[in-house]
């Protein structure tokens, strides 16, 4: 069976095909610390919607999983192989296929990258807003996938904001179009909203139409605080919210995660900047703010700050700013440069933070592990990392993301802010939404892919016997 498909790929696609090699192993794993523990049937570089159909058709007539791929840099295990199955790997279709000016709007194929789009905006006086911290890498097809968040969120919004309309390769090789070019439109039931943060289990992301924005004029400004605890910090991100601040950024590095960075990046890459000056133990909390009301929301951040017990700097220089977000973006680098990493995505109601960083820190002395924890604070989503030796993860460290996940649904919160379910969280999915949820999300997969082909086993536990 698997000689005949392949077979019938190659002869469909030809060199497009890649059926050994180090690709399939390449394609095992994502930047979330899981790896498959099988190998692809082949890894398909479709470079046309067209090339997706093929694939999509041939599928559904064989009954072959597929797996849809981005640029590979998922943080929850949601784009990589399964038994016997394509990967269907998006990156050649990276045309920027339109920016409108007027209606302030651009249309990308699946595998733009993030920070790409953005830069062709701003040469039209416009800007993408949403921004993982993995911009530069990350595509657009997969932050749709997974409605990534990204440290804009508190004011502009995650990904799903900034669809209007997706093109999409449904189980069976059609092609569905969903969604408007018009700032509004509400006719019928919002596919392009389901499809959002799908993980590649009802479609084939292959096209966006996306909004833009203008470029925000004035200065920048640039409020940075350590605290002497983590708590101490939750308390301050929780002010700025109860003050009716909407900063463009709030973001928070732990001790653990700060010491972490700075081992990675070296003391020069830290002189001149707030961080330099911080004490073992302490915390740090970087809001900038923009727009007309910048210069008096960041008044009443640094008090906000002050108030809490901060240690506060600030600054409106754009290369200061950028230095230290360039700090912030160096976490993850920095951890994975120890090991192998577990990169959880967790989020609360903004005024339970200061509980969930008291819930981790007790979760880190109960099992005996190092928990740096990073975070967007302005919409009261934490980022608690596991960082571990070997291809699986540890069952104490298991052990202590259960207690970790519960305890952020016991404070009103959720199991990913922005990350998704892939296959590191399907085992809590029901935890948190309810069977019945569950029952009724499995009906409408079955609507769309039948067959259960398309990402199998990614947001819900298998069913006996099924592919995982």
């Amino acid at each position: 069976m698997h000689d005949d498909v392949l077979t019938r790929l190659t002869a469909a696609l030809g060199d497009a095909v890649v059926a050994g090699g180090p690709l399939l192993d390449a394609v095992r794993e994502d930047r979330s610390g899981w790896v498959s523990e099988h190998p692809a049937l082949a890894v398909v570089h479709a470079a046309s919607v067209d090339d997706v159909q093929q694939v999509m058709r041939l599928a559904s007539e064989t009954g072959s999983p597929v797996v849809p791929r981005g640029a590979g840099t998922g943080l929850a295990g949601g784009g990589i192989a399964s038994l016997g199955a394509i990967v269907l790997d998006l990156t050649r279709m990276n045309r920027i296929l339109e920016l409108d000016d007027v209606d302030e709007l651009a249309v990308v194929e699946a595998g733009v990258l993030n920070g790409d789009l953005d830069r062709a905006a701003r040469e039209r006086g416009l800007w993408y807003a949403p921004d993982p911290a993995s911009r530069a890498i990350s595509s657009i097809g997969g932050n749709i996938a997974t409605n990534a968040g990204g440290l804009l969120c508190a004011k502009y919004g995650v990904t799903r904001e900034s669809v209007l309309g997706l093109a999409v390769v449904l189980a069976d090789g059609s092609l569905l179009r969903t969604g408007h070019r018009t700032v509004k439109g509400v006719t019928g039931y919002d596919l392009t909203a389901l499809m959002t943060g799908s993980e590649g289990t009802l479609g084939v992301i292959v096209e966006a139409t996306v909004r833009l924005r203008p470029i925000v004029t004035g200065e920048t400004h640039t409020v940075a605080a350590a605290f002497p605890d983590v708590e101490a910090a939750g308390v301050a991100a929780a002010g700025v919210a109860a003050a009716r601040i909407r900063p463009a950024l709030l973001e928070l590095i732990d001790a653990v995660g700060l010491a972490r960075v700075a081992e990675h990046l070296g003391p020069d890459a830290l002189a001149g900047t707030p961080v330099a000056g911080l004490e073992p133990g302490e915390t740090f909390l970087l809001a900038q703010t923009d727009a007309g009301d910048a210069a008096a929301e960041a008044d009443v951040i640094a008090r906000v700050f002050a108030e809490a017990g901060g240690r506060v700097t600030r600054s409106t220089d754009a290369a200061t700013g950028e230095r230290l977000l360039d700090i912030r973006r160096a976490m993850h680098p920095a951890l994975a440069s120890r090991g192998r990493v577990l990169i959880e995505d967790v989020a609360v109601p903004r005024s339970r933070l200061p509980q969930m960083f008291r819930e981790i820190a007790e979760i880190g002395e109960r099992y005996g592990v190092e928990i740096p924890t990073l975070a967007h604070a302005g919409d009261g989503n934490l980022h608690p990392n596991f960082v571990f030796e070997g291809e699986d993860v540890p069952d104490h460290v298991w052990a202590a993301a259960d207690d970790m996940f519960r305890a952020a649904v016991r404070l009103g919160g959720t199991l990913t802010g922005e990350h998704g379910v892939g296959l590191l969280k399907r085992r809590w999915l029901a935890d948190e939404l309810g069977d019945a949820s569950v029952d009724l999300q499995r009906r409408i997969k079955a609507v769309f892919d039948p067959a259960g082909i398309l990402n199998p086993g990614v947001m819900f536990v298998p069913e006996p016997g099924a592919a995982r």
